[in-house]
């Protein structure tokens, strides 16, 4: 496609030149009484093909766009999902680029690649057939093409842009563009919908996402405005060239020396050498490479950010004896000066719960995160069963792993596909003709252990297992936050029933009530007896069940022991439980009083 594309590209910037060579030898056939079938047959095919083309090439130009732009989505997803951590997706230095990645064929900044590539073809078609117009003007004096040529190629110089398409693609126009497309979204997209009206906010964004998208437009203009200046010095040397060719073109005619067939080839070769001015590297290919930029950075710099590199020891079985934390010191990349995690050790016997309290922004998501391997530790290590976390095979260590967290994903698809994401592999696979389901489990076996993993979540009537989960589709439904919740919890629990031996539970039951959470926990525990199990939540009625509770501050642990062994030393831990249970009895905090949050990692 890409080869018939510069094809059409080059036929087109030669057609205007043979088409002026053509007419010229036509109307000296005329002048001489010659046989005019030739030349009319010549002519009549070039202007044919002329007006034939354009279109060919608009269509053409629209379908590779469109290919393109599916290549780009492609190498985009790959470069950020194909990478074992997510500390690309956390980095601030490479949001931008994902930003001018995710939205080129969008049409926020410029016109999508199925657009752009016709605008390009024209610009090139007009710069290719403006030169091949003054490699014309060779036949009448071999200074002409390159008085006329120069002076029409001068021109892109004299009124280039302010600088090339890297101009327009500066932090500063990020940043914007950044700010634009959060704008928009808030406008639009459903999440933000309901505090925008309670709050009487539409008039606020809608005034923010005007005067963000007026100050990328502005930036953008002037990375890309015209040399005022120059504009005259262009006019007078493009006329001061124009002048000097055709009038000595005329003076040949006149003098006898030129035929009326050769001045008619000079004067309009003359004429179509301007499509030089009109043609070139335009607008369209500096939005189309901001986005093909983007996107080869993205590659590298996200191989960098969310380097996780797998050992080669199997993880099968493990932990089978206990998992210990020595020394760990974690900060984020974005804030190196700043650790989550400082010189924190625990030791974790397999098979049992460990409870980590802490105030909110202790680290416990982010110690969920390091036992996943989505990040490494900058000191200390993790080990399972004696080996270094980074020696295991990373896949397979996964496989040992589940986890439901705060910001648990929501999958736009089917229940049964929400509960066991493995069926929907493996039920594409089966078109394939692959076994249905994960390690060759057929549908019904799938099935069952969707329900199965359900009922332990409280879910059991929730739906059909075909039913989407979203609305838009048909017969879709949305459900509450309790719900998914719930979903979340099943899908933990059919990762287990698969061969998971650590599950890590983050705040799992927020969205549940007290009697709710109270059968849900019961429901865990038991489907998870034989795991090593990790929970985060901020109420202390499953906290209590742990057995055993470490209580982090400053990155390290400050207190750790049972329930009964915690509250008998009445340190941190005690006060926040007695805290707790007087605010529970009473129902409210009491009158100036400051509001703790207290979340545990069990």
């Amino acid at each position: 496609m890409a080869a018939g594309w510069w094809t059409l590209l080059t036929l087109r910037g030669l057609l205007p030149a043979g088409f002026s060579i053509g007419t010229g030898v036509l109307v000296g056939a005329i002048e001489r009484h010659a046989s005019l079938v030739v030349p009319l047959a010549v002519v009549g095919a070039l202007f044919v093909l002329l007006q034939v083309l354009g279109p060919l090439h608009t269509a053409l130009s629209a379908n590779l766009g469109d290919r393109m732009a599916a290549w780009l989505y492609d190498e985009m997803t790959r470069a950020c999902v194909s990478v074992p951590g997510i500390g690309h997706l956390e980095d601030p230095d490479l949001a931008a680029d994902l930003q001018v990645a995710r939205d080129f064929d969008r049409g926020m900044t410029a016109p999508p690649l199925s657009t752009s590539m016709d605008f390009i073809a024209g610009g090139l078609v007009d710069m290719l057939a403006g030169l091949a117009q003054a490699c014309v003007l060779f036949g009448f004096a071999w200074w002409a093409p390159v008085a006329l040529g120069g002076a029409w190629l001068s021109t892109h110089w004299l009124l280039r842009e302010s600088a090339v398409w890297r101009d327009r693609n500066t932090d500063e126009v990020r940043q914007a563009q950044r700010h634009a497309d959060y704008a928009y979204r808030l406008a639009v997209d459903p999440p933000a919908a309901k505090e925008l009206r309670i709050f009487g906010l539409p008039d606020w964004v809608l005034d923010r996402f005007v005067s963000a998208r007026r100050r990328l437009h502005r930036l953008q203009y002037e990375a890309t405005r015209m040399r005022e200046r120059s504009v005259l010095a262009s006019l007078a040397l493009v006329l001061a060239a124009n002048v000097l060719v055709l009038w000595l073109v005329a003076a040949a005619a006149l003098d006898g020396r030129l035929a009326l067939g050769g001045l008619v080839v000079y004067a309009s070769a003359a004429v179509g050498t301007s499509m030089i001015a009109f043609g070139g590297l335009n607008w369209a290919l500096d939005g189309a490479a901001a986005p093909v930029a983007a996107v080869a950075r993205l590659k590298a710099a996200m191989r960098r950010a969310g380097t996780v590199a797998s050992g080669s020891w199997p993880a099968d079985g493990r932990p089978a004896h206990r998992l210990a934390i020595r020394d760990v010191t974690f900060a984020y990349p974005a804030t190196p000066d700043r650790p989550v995690l400082s010189g924190l050790s625990l030791d974790i016997p397999a098979g049992t719960s460990l409870a980590i309290v802490g105030q909110n922004g202790a680290g416990k998501t982010t110690l969920a995160k390091l036992l996943c391997r989505l990040y490494d530790p900058q000191a200390g290590t993790i080990e399972v069963d004696g080996i270094d976390l980074r020696d295991l095979d990373l896949d397979s260590w996964r496989r040992r792993v589940t986890a439901v967290f705060q910001d648990f994903a929501r999958f736009e698809m089917s229940l049964r596909e929400n509960v066991a994401p493995q069926a929907a592999l493996g039920r594409a696979a089966s078109d394939e003709a692959a076994p249905a389901g994960r390690c060759g489990e057929s549908d019904a076996a799938v099935d069952d252990l969707v329900s199965g993993a359900l009922a332990d979540a409280g879910a059991g009537g929730l739906a059909s297992l075909d039913t989407v989960l979203a609305k838009g589709y048909s017969g879709g439904i949305e459900l509450s936050g309790g719900q998914w919740q719930r979903v979340a919890l099943a899908r933990a629990l059919t990762a287990v029933r698969l061969g998971a031996g650590l599950v890590l539970l983050d705040e799992p039951t927020a969205q549940l009530d007290v009697r709710g959470e109270a059968e849900i926990f019961e429901r865990i525990l038991a489907a998870t007896r034989s795991c090593t199990t990790i929970l985060i939540s901020h109420r202390f009625s499953t906290v209590r069940h742990a057995d055993k509770i470490a209580v982090v501050a400053d990155g390290a642990v400050a207190e750790l022991g049972s329930h009964d062994e915690l509250m008998s030393r009445r340190g941190r831990y005690w006060k926040m439980f007695t805290l707790q249970a007087e605010r529970f009895a009473t129902g409210t905090p009491e009158e100036g009083e400051e509001e703790v949050t207290f979340d545990v990692l069990a």
